[in-house]
C-alpha cells in the first residue's frame, strides 16, 4: 500500500479574543480534522495554524501540545489582513501521512468558516 503526504485543511471561527476562547475553538477543528479523517497523531508530518491580527491572547499551537502532539513540527502565523476578510479565523493546514487519495481528504470548517468554502462543505453534506 502507498503511502503519500496529504494537506489537510480547516478553519474555525472563534468567539472572542481570549486564551479560553482560542483553546477552545483550536481543540474542537484539531479533533474533528483528525477524527474525520481517521488521523493519529503519528500520521502527521507538520502543522501550520494562521489566526486572523484580531486573535492574539494565545497561540493556536499551544493547544496542540496539550493534546500530547510533543514531536510533530508545529508553527503559528498570523494571517494575511485583507480588508473585508472573516474576523476572528484562526486556519489550519496540516501535512499528514496516508493511503488516501487527495479527493479521500476531507476538509474541515466550523463555524462562521463555513463561508470561506461552502464548495468544500456541501460537499461533506452530501
Amino acid at each position: 500500500m502507498t503511502c503519500y503526504q496529504r494537506g489537510l485543511r480547516g478553519a474555525i471561527s472563534v468567539e472572542a479574543n481570549t486564551k479560553e476562547a482560542i483553546h477552545e475553538a483550536t481543540r474542537k477543528l484539531l479533533t474533528e480534522m483528525m477524527a474525520t479523517n481517521e488521523v493519529r497523531t503519528e500520521d502527521i508530518a507538520s502543522v501550520l495554524f494562521t489566526a486572523t491580527s484580531d486573535l492574539n491572547a494565545d497561540f493556536p499551537a499551544y493547544v496542540a501540545r496539550e493534546m500530547g502532539w510533543q514531536y510533530v513540527p508545529l508553527l503559528c502565523a498570523k494571517e494575511m489582513d485583507v480588508p473585508g476578510a472573516m474576523e476572528r479565523c484562526i486556519r489550519i493546514l496540516m501535512h499528514v501521512n496516508t493511503t488516501k487519495k487527495q479527493e479521500e481528504m476531507s476538509h474541515v470548517y466550523l463555524g462562521e468558516a463555513r463561508k470561506l468554502r461552502p464548495d468544500l462543505v456541501e460537499r461533506e453534506n452530501e
